[in-house]
């Protein structure tokens, strides 16, 4: 059976971590290479940065942050953020990053995906899929630049068009849940999972230990990521994997 994945997200802006709640309200969390460093003494299976203020002139020093945390860590990184092009994508690489996470460049321009995917392998292309349940047209809605903007996209139909166009792995973040610590949306992830044969990372409400057992015991995400609830010393990791081993969860 395969291990499930515990992942810390650190949303970087100005190459410091922030944390919000529903995309909004940021505060500073610290250095983003002390933090890193620290998670992977605690265990963390992968670590997620973000660049949340993702403009051309944050693509440098994104790409020296990257350097800086890969020299210092040895876990798999996924960065994404800004990242609208193939060469985008090379640059992170090249820096130490694992995984690139597209979102907005994803939804505007799908060749994109499809680019990376044949210049890098699927297992570099993570599609980032901000999703928040649409009450009218009672289906998940996809959102792009941050949260902002509105698409028409249905968030299931979106997740089986980019990994048939090569997306090796979905970050499926419920901006309902993001920063609420109300739990997982399940749902979201049951329907998500059940429409694609790749990993699913599931993000946004983790608040307690009780709703990593319970994502992993009512749906069948491969990893489930989290931030202000280890930014801020609520949970560990090596406490969420001690009580999922205690559930029979399988961890590393």
């Amino acid at each position: 059976m395969i291990a499930k994945r515990i992942i810390p997200c650190l949303d970087v802006a100005d190459g410091r971590v922030k944390k919000g709640v529903n995309f909004v309200h940021l505060t500073d969390v610290g250095d983003p290479v002390a933090i890193a460093s620290a998670y992977q003494q605690q265990g963390a299976d992968e670590l997620v940065f973000l660049d949340i203020a993702a403009t051309n002139e944050h693509r440098q020093t994104m790409a020296t942050m990257v350097e800086k945390v890969s020299a210092q860590v040895f876990m798999p990184l996924t960065i994404g953020g800004g990242i609208s092009s193939v060469a985008d994508m090379q640059r992170m690489l090249r820096a130490g990053a694992d995984k690139t996470a597209i979102n907005s460049a994803a939804v505007a321009d799908p060749a994109l995906i499809q680019a990376g995917a044949r210049k890098f392998g699927n297992q570099c292309i993570v599609v980032a899929i901000d999703t928040a349940w649409d009450a009218t047209s009672q289906t998940y809605r996809v959102y792009t630049h941050g949260g902002r903007q509105a698409t028409d996209l249905d968030a299931v139909d979106w997740a089986k068009h980019a990994v048939a166009l090569g997306a090796g792995e979905l970050l499926v973040t419920s901006m309902d849940r993001d920063g609420t610590k109300a739990g997982f949306d399940e749902r979201l992830y049951r329907l998500i999972s059940a429409a694609v044969p790749v990993p699913v990372i599931a993000s946004g409400g983790a608040g307690r230990v009780a709703d990593f057992v319970s994502v992993f015991k009512n749906t069948p995400v491969d990893g489930a990521l989290a931030a202000s609830v280890f930014h801020y010393g609520e949970l560990t990791i090596g406490d969420v994997k001690q009580t999922l081993r205690q559930q029979g969860v399988v961890v590393r």
